[in-house]
């Protein structure tokens, strides 16, 4: 059990004892019963190993915001044993699925709906459970805020992903949850902007250098040129250059940049559909990179610089 009381309220010491089996604490020193009546919050059993106190556990699942019950519901006439039954059993055990369903609220129909294919999207960009948990959170305030209407449930589901990996700084780009979820990413942008300003979310600035891995891993890059790409952007950082850029144009950039000097070249075309953006995007931030950086110089000695139409 914890315990919060430090001393006697009635003469000061902090001689007390805890008698648990009664649900007490006393004051040795003048007797006053300061709890009684306490919750004992441990096991009811004994347990002689591990296995044991595993398999006699009776807690249930945690509450989780992915199920639109918190996980706190029951489902009547789930599962296959329902087939077991008689007729009349069976066809009293199916009328009461259908009345369970039809007293359940709009916001619970709707939840169940969504939280669906938000875990469908999850799942084909691969994210990690606390970022399908917050962003489950996000779409549950924002239907009971009342901000669902007049807007697709699907762009709404978007929507609070991209916040939800903004958020916990997992690095998925518009593009990527527009592919996946099938919504244009224009809305998904307008959306993510409209909930995130009526739910006071603060998302801070995604950094470029979160896209490093995944986009040298995917053009098989070298772990030096990776390196040398991170360097780039921090001093590009520095140098206040990454300020009004898309951070996954730069961080694209600087891999490219990187790649010529360690001889592992990529064409921009390769770069650029692995980033999500445009060629003329790359060849921008490649010279910005260049130029305001000194690069220029170490490229040619390598000759490795690259002729840029202007």
């Amino acid at each position: 059990m914890v315990h919060y009381v430090k001393k006697c309220p009635e003469c000061g010491s902090v001689n007390l004892v805890h008698k648990d089996e009664r649900g007490e604490i006393i004051c040795k020193d003048c007797g006053l019963v300061i709890e009684e009546k306490m919750i004992d919050l441990g096991q009811e059993w004994r347990d002689f190993d591990s296995d044991q106190g595993t398999k006699r556990s009776r807690a249930g699942a945690p509450l989780t915001n992915t199920k639109y019950d918190q996980g706190l519901g029951t489902s009547i006439g789930t599962g296959s044993d329902i087939l077991k039954l008689e007729g009349k059993q069976r066809n009293r055990i199916m009328r009461l699925q259908k009345w369970q369903y039809r007293i359940s609220t709009a916001i619970e129909r709707n939840l169940k709906l969504a939280l669906a294919e938000l875990k469908r999207v999850s799942s084909y960009l691969k994210l990690p459970p606390q970022v399908v948990e917050d962003s489950s959170d996000i779409y549950r305030q924002a239907v009971q805020r009342g901000l669902v209407r007049g807007r697709s449930m699907e762009s709404v589901v978007a929507g609070a992903l991209y916040a939800a990996c903004r958020r916990h700084e997992i690095p998925r780009t518009l593009d990527e949850i527009s592919d996946a979820s099938g919504i244009d990413k224009k809305e998904i942008g307008r959306t993510y902007r409209f909930v995130t300003r009526e739910l006071q979310i603060r998302i801070l600035p995604s950094n470029p250098i979160d896209y490093i891995p995944r986009f040298s891993s995917a053009l098989k890059l070298s772990a030096e040129t990776q390196s040398n790409a991170v360097e780039i952007l921090e001093k590009a950082q520095e140098a206040e250059l990454t300020s009004g850029r898309g951070p996954t144009g730069i961080a694209a950039a600087s891999l490219y940049v990187a790649a010529l000097m360690n001889n592992e070249k990529r064409t921009q075309r390769e770069v650029a559909d692995v980033a999500g953006v445009t060629e003329v995007t790359i060849r921008n931030r490649y010279k910005e990179l260049t130029r305001e950086l000194g690069l220029e110089e170490e490229l040619k000695k390598k000759g490795t610089e690259e002729k840029v139409e202007e």
